[in-house]
């Protein structure tokens, strides 16, 4: 059961850029949930687990004394992954849907600066090789998308519609949705696609739209490192990870005068509750609006 934990930690890890820390706390905690599992019944598999056993493990939270932010983080680390189960398919329902914690102020995504972004997206021009434009294309992409990692590098070549400048995403629970790009982005994909793909292709039948050196789809963990390089090259100092460019691009777009229904739409969110915490705007931006939309501030 452990190995499904350390799956789920190396997601957190790539995908959501948690740090090291957070990733240690994460896995102490789901790590005693399987020693508690092992005391109560032995199961042999998640699907064994049911709600009451984890009613169970919050109880003995409690009885232990932890604090109200520790359980809180205990409990969420044990939703999380078992939300994450779901996603993967390895569970139909999650039994820790239902599961209570101590309430704690929910923190806010962290999101890069305007111009924080254009430092970043620049990086890969600097350099004249043909990753540095696959570079380009993924992260002007990412930015324009909001799309997730996991989609990114699940991208077939078929998916990307030039001409509309459009590119058609499967997101979670295989829902699909088509989101626009800037022409921006369409420039550094037809660089790309044109000058670049064709130097990694080792099989002339591969489909992904990008490929590492070996000429194989790139993985989660590849595009991280690159990230973080490029970040580096553009002396970022700002934690920088794939979640941060979807929180940039739903901050900057919100920023921008789009809509919540239409933000929540590009970042494929199932409930609109999901992305309202991009709408905690700074002070600044509550004020301009404020004046420009009620009648005596005009």
């Amino acid at each position: 059961m452990k190995a499904q934990v350390d799956t789920y930690l190396t997601h957190l890890a790539v995908e959501r850029g948690f740090s090291g820390n957070t990733i240690m706390a994460y896995r102490n905690d789901l790590y005693s949930l399987v020693d508690f599992l092992g005391s109560n019944g032995n199961p042999k598999e998640w699907k064994q687990v049911n709600a009451n056993l984890l009613s169970e493990f919050a109880l003995l939270l409690q009885s232990k004394g932890y604090s109200d932010t520790t359980r809180a983080r205990k409990t969420a680390a044990v939703r999380s992954f078992f939300s994450f189960l779901v996603e993967e398919r390895v569970l139909e329902v999650s039994p820790a849907s239902d599961l209570t914690s101590p309430k704690i102020g929910r923190s806010l995504p962290t999101a890069l600066t305007e111009e924080e972004v254009v430092r970043l997206l620049d990086a890969p021009s600097k350099i004249n090789t043909p990753e540095a434009r696959r570079d380009k294309a993924m992260l002007e992409l990412l930015y324009a998308t909001g799309m997730r990692v996991s989609e990114l590098v699940s991208l077939q070549t078929s998916d990307v519609n030039l001409a509309g400048e459009y590119v058609r995403c499967m997101g979670k629970g295989s829902k699909e949705r088509l989101i626009p790009f800037h022409d921006q982005a369409l420039n550094a994909l037809q660089h790309y696609i044109e000058n670049a793909r064709n130097t990694f292709i080792s099989n002339s039948k591969e489909q992904a739209l990008f490929l590492n050196r070996m000429g194989e789809r790139l993985t989660r963990q590849g595009f991280w490192l690159i990230l973080k390089e490029h970040a580096r090259r553009a002396g970022i100092t700002a934690r920088a990870t794939p979640h941060t460019l979807r929180h940039s691009f739903a901050t900057h777009m919100l920023r921008g005068g789009a809509s919540l229904r239409q933000v929540q739409e590009f970042l494929g969110h199932a409930s609109i509750a999901s992305t309202q915490i991009y709408t905690h705007l700074t002070d600044d931006h509550v004020r301009e609006q404020y004046e420009e939309s009620h009648p005596r501030g005009r």
